[in-house]
């Protein structure tokens, strides 16, 4: 119980680590405010009562990101043109996810000014754009994903065929540690494919399934990815610390 305990404590001591425990928090509140909220209709106080923590822990994490702007910008810089990655392919998806991962902050920082009646202006454009950003570095990322899974799986094989053929203990020894890699990025593609299909619900209507999901599967989607992020956080927190 004490472990536990000061997982928590350490795990909510860190920024990376209280974002994601807040946005598994406002999705999983909208998941069973939703639900519930489906069930009884308008008499659910309950429902209601979670619905509105859910936008308030949103809104708490747009607050949050204004300060991530130059956190993305060191990170930018240090990848750059990615000259050090081999696949020419995956290099400039990276650096289009970065483009786009760094365009997003300060749209949807306008977009919380405008509502917030800090600027003039209508929110809706600002925040439509940072939606679209936002699917778009998401559709990068699940492209890289499977590119990465494609070309480890490829490495596996190989692994394999020289393992039997000559017995060479450093080609079986990196098996397991590429299946894992593969196990990840395969988590990291569902993981974005859940807040892509959110993504393209808070798109304009009219666009593909913009604006049809009901609060219970944004809810679902959202706590799928969200478990899923908390879960690679503490495994790639575990490789450091081994």
């Amino acid at each position: 119980m004490q472990n536990s305990f000061e997982s928590i404590v350490s795990v909510l001591e860190t920024y990376r680590g209280r974002d994601k425990v807040i946005r598994t928090l406002c999705y999983g509140s909208q998941l069973v405010g939703g639900v519930l909220s489906q069930r009884s209709g308008e008499s659910s106080q309950l429902g209601k009562s979670l619905l509105l923590l859910s936008a308030q822990l949103s809104h708490c994490r747009v607050v949050l990101r204004l300060f991530d702007d130059l956190s993305m910008a060191a990170y930018s810089a240090d990848y750059g043109l990615g000259t050090t990655e081999e696949d020419s392919i995956l290099r400039w998806m990276s650096v289009l996810n970065n483009v786009a991962d760094q365009l997003y902050y300060p749209c949807e920082h306008i977009a919380w000014a405008a509502d917030a009646a800090l600027i003039k202006g209508k929110s809706d454009r600002w925040w439509t754009l940072s939606t679209v950003l936002w699917g778009t570095s998401l559709l990068l990322g699940i492209l890289r994903s499977i590119r990465i899974i494609l070309k480890t799986k490829r490495k596996v094989e190989t692994s394999g065929r020289e393992g039997h053929a000559y017995h060479r203990e450093g080609a079986v020894s990196s098996t397991p540690e590429l299946r894992r890699q593969i196990r990840r990025e395969a988590l990291t593609v569902f993981s974005s494919v859940a807040d892509l299909c959110n993504a393209i619900h808070w798109m304009p209507p009219g666009f593909l399934w913009a604006g049809r999901f009901p609060h219970w599967l944004v809810g679902l989607l959202g706590t799928v990815s969200s478990v899923i992020g908390m879960l690679q956080m503490n495994s790639s927190e575990e490789r450091v610390s081994t």
